[in-house]
C-alpha cells in the first residue's frame, strides 16, 4: 500500500543522498539541477535526454540541465565515492561479490567519445558502441562496470565503473582533446581495467569477499593473481581450452569425468523458476610457489552442463577459503547474471543509455548520475518494523512503477491555476522544440547538399542551398 507516509519517507530518503552528494558542487545552481536530473531519471519521463527532463523539472528550455553535464564545475568520481559508501551502508554484508562485466551504447557517427565500429553483443551484430565498464553492487557478484551482491540478496546495484577508451582514439590525441578525454586515459585490455576497478572497490567501503565474471576476464592469469594475492576468493568462467595445472586442457579433464560425478543443482532463481543444471567440481592441487606450505583457500576447477543439452558446457576455475563447499561455489557462479538484469533495468528505466552527449565529460557525468538514480531505486528498503505491529510498512520491495507512483503522489493536487501553467509550460516547450528542430533541420539539409555537391560537382545538382528543402526530393 502507498499512501503519505511511504511517499515522505520516499522522499526523506532521497533527499539523504543529495545531502550526501550535493557539497560535491560548489554552487547551488549545479547543486540543484543535479536533483532535479536525478528525479527525472527516477520519475515518468519518456526518454530521459536533455529536452525532456528539463521538461519534466519545469524548466523554461534545456539548456541549464546541458550546462550541468558539459560546463559546470564538478567531478564525476567524487560522486561515485559517495555513492559507494552510500551502497556500503545500505547494503553492504560480508560476503559481498563483485561482478565485473562491460556494456555497449549504441551511437551512429564518429565523433562521440569512445565509439568504434565492433561487434556489440548489444545489438548482436557489427555496430559503432559506445563501451562502458560502470560498477553495479548487489549481495554474491559495464564504461566497464563492476556490480556487487550476495547469494540470495537483492538486486544489484552500480557502486562504480571504468572508461575504456579503443586504440584507434588514444592514438590519436588530437582526437581525443576534440572530444575533452583526458591526456591520462590510455588505451588498456579489459583484464587490465578489471584490475584497477578491483583495487578502487578493495580500498572503498564496500564489504567484498568473492568476485566472478565471464571468460573474458577469467582467462588472464594475472587478473587471477592478482585476486589471490588481496585475499579475494573468486569463481571465474574460462574457455574450454584453459589449461589447468597438472591436468592440461579443463574440457579433456570433465570429459573423462564419470556420470557420478554430475551433480544436479540449482545456481539461483531465474525468471522461469531455478536455473537447474549438471554441475561437476574438481579440488586442484594446491601450487607451492603462489599458496605456500599451509594455504589458506582451495582452489577448484568446475564445470556447468545444460540438462536439455548436454553438448553445452561452461567452465570455471575458483580459488575458495578452505571449507567452500560446492553449493556455495555454484551460488556464487549463479549470480554473475545480476549485471545483465543490472544493465538492461539501468537502460530502460533510469535512462543510463540516453544521453546526448558527444565528449567525454558529459558522458561520464550522465553515467554517473544515471548510476545514482539506479542505486537509489534498487537498495530503498521497507521500513523496519515498529514495537507493536503486526507487519511491515512495506511488505514488498519496490518496483519500478511504484518508484514512478511515488514520485508522481509526491507532488501536491493541481488546482486550476496551477493545471493552466502546466499547459502553458507545455506550449511553451513545444514551440522551443519546433523551433529548435526547424534550424536544425534546415542546416542538416544545408550540410548534406554541400556534401552532395562535393561530391558529383555543382553542375550536377543546379539548385541552391537557400531552397533546397529536402533531400529525397526531385
Amino acid at each position: 500500500m502507498i499512501d503519505e507516509r511511504a511517499v515522505e519517507i520516499w522522499n526523506d530518503e532521497l533527499e539523504e543522498l543529495f545531502l550526501r552528494t550535493g557539497h560535491r558542487f560548489r554552487r547551488v545552481e549545479p547543486r540543484r539541477r543535479m536533483r532535479d536530473y536525478v528525479r527525472g531519471l527516477l520519475g515518468s519521463v519518456g526518454r530521459k535526454n536533455g529536452w525532456q527532463l528539463a521538461e519534466y523539472a519545469g524548466h523554461r528550455t534545456p539548456d541549464r540541465l546541458q550546462r550541468l553535464l558539459n560546463g559546470a564545475r564538478w567531478d564525476a568520481d567524487e560522486i561515485r565515492d559517495d555513492l559507494q559508501h552510500y551502497v556500503a551502508e545500505r547494503l553492504g554484508e560480508p560476503d559481498g561479490i563483485l561482478i565485473l562485466d562491460d556494456t555497449g551504447f549504441l551511437k551512429k557517427g564518429t565523433t562521440s567519445a569512445g565509439v568504434r565500429r565492433q561487434y556489440s553483443g548489444t545489438a548482436g551484430r557489427t555496430e559503432i558502441p559506445q563501451r562502458g565498464y560502470p560498477q553495479p553492487d548487489r549481495r554474491v557478484r559495464r564504461l566497464r562496470h563492476h556490480a556487487r551482491t550476495r547469494p540470495g540478496g537483492p538486486g544489484a546495484v552500480f557502486p562504480g565503473g571504468a572508461d575504456p577508451q579503443p586504440r584507434s582514439w588514444t592514438d590519436d590525441r588530437d582526437r581525443c582533446r576534440a572530444a575533452h578525454i583526458p591526456d591520462e586515459r590510455t588505451f588498456a585490455t579489459k583484464p587490465d581495467l578489471a584490475k584497477a576497478m578491483v583495487l578502487r572497490a578493495i580500498a572503498s567501503p564496500l564489504p567484498i569477499a568473492w568476485v566472478t565474471a565471464d571468460s573474458a576476464y577469467g582467462q588472464e592469469w594475472r587478473l587471477r593473481r592478482m585476486l589471490e594475492e588481496t585475499g579475494l576468493g573468486y569463481v571465474l568462467a574460462v574457455p574450454k581450452s584453459q589449461q589447468v595445472p597438472h591436468f592440461g586442457r579443463i574440457d579433456h579433464l570433465f570429459s573423462q569425468a564419470p556420470d557420478e560425478a554430475w551433480e544436479r543443482r540449482s545456481c539461483g532463481d531465474g525468471a522461469k523458476g531455478p536455473r537447474v543444471y549438471h554441475w561437476a567440481a574438481l579440488q586442484i592441487t594446491s601450487i607451492e610457489d603462489f599458496d605456500g606450505e599451509l594455504p589458506t583457500h582451495q582452489r577448484w576447477a568446475l564445470a556447468r552442463r545444460s540438462i536439455s543439452k548436454p553438448q553445452e558446457i561452461a567452465y570455471y576455475l575458483a580459488y575458495a577459503p578452505l571449507g567452500t563447499t560446492v553449493e556455495h561455489l555454484v551460488r556464487v557462479t549463479g549470480t554473475r547474471w545480476a549485471i545483465e538484469e543490472c544493465f538492461q533495468t539501468a537502460k530502460n528505466e533510469c535512462g543510463l543509455d540516453q544521453y546526448e552527449v558527444r565528449r567525454y565529460t558529459g558522458w561520464m557525468r550522465h553515467v554517473t548520475l544515471a548510476m545514482l538514480a539506479h542505486t537509489f531505486w534498487r537498495s530503498w528498503p521497507p521500513t523496519p518494523r515498529q514495537k507493536g505491529q503486526q507487519k511491515r510498512f512495506l511488505p514488498h520491495a519496490l518496483t519500478v512503477a511504484e518508484v514512478r507512483r511515488l514520485l508522481a503522489t509526491g507532488h501536491p493536487p493541481a488546482t486550476p491555476a496551477h493545471q493552466s501553467l502546466i499547459r502553458a509550460r507545455a506550449l511553451r516547450w513545444s514551440q522551443c522544440r519546433r523551433r529548435r528542430q526547424a534550424v536544425a533541420r534546415r542546416c542538416h539539409y544545408q550540410r548534406r547538399l554541400h556534401t552532395i555537391e562535393g561530391r558529383s560537382g555543382k553542375e550536377s545538382t543546379g539548385r541552391n542551398p537557400a531552397h533546397y528543402t529536402h533531400p529525397n526530393r526531385p
